[in-house]
């Protein structure tokens, strides 16, 4: 199969500062938010958008890892910070890439069960292909695509970050 690169570094850059000002504008008057990253690709989007937002705004930002089995998205879900970190702050669930639902649902499905502020989802690309009626509050981009192809995101620990269709 060939890639078609559909974002290149400088767009992926361009969809995290963004999506971080449209953070800081959602929770402005917020002292405190999480900033939580479905793991790995998720977590590593996630920790971008928090570091444009440490230097865009006096939010204190706190980073959450979200560990969930994508494959038994039922089993138990897993943070690496507590449950009482972030009770009562508004929280923002970071994916790479949000498909048919599955994980972000389940994932939404965890932090339910806790007294928020205010909740809001990201994703770098959003395929409108969901099974469960879960959206994306901020998307780098949305794409249409086939139930064949696959949205694959790269980002490389040398910086050459990229996302491409398969």
């Amino acid at each position: 199969m060939s890639k078609n690169i559909i974002l290149n570094n400088q767009e992926i850059e361009h969809k995290i500062k963004r999506i971080a000002y449209q953070i800081y504008e959602t929770f402005v008057d917020e002292q405190e938010i999480v900033i939580a990253g479905i793991a790995s690709n998720g977590f590593t989007f996630a920790k971008k958008i928090a570091a444009v937002l440490e230097t865009i705004s006096p939010i204190k930002v706190t980073l959450c890892e979200v560990k969930i089995n994508k494959q038994n998205p039922q089993s138990p879900i897993h943070t690496s910070i507590t449950q009482e970190q972030y009770t009562n702050k508004g929280l923002v669930l970071v994916d790479d890439v949000l498909n048919s639902g599955t994980t972000l649902i389940y994932a939404v499905k965890h932090f339910i069960d806790v007294p928020l502020k205010k909740f809001k989802t990201a994703v770098l690309v959003d395929r409108n292909h969901k099974k469960y009626p879960v959206k994306a509050d901020f998307k780098g981009i949305s794409l249409s695509t086939s139930l064949f192809e696959h949205v694959q995101v790269v980002f490389d620990e040398n910086g050459d970050n990229y996302a491409y269709l398969s």
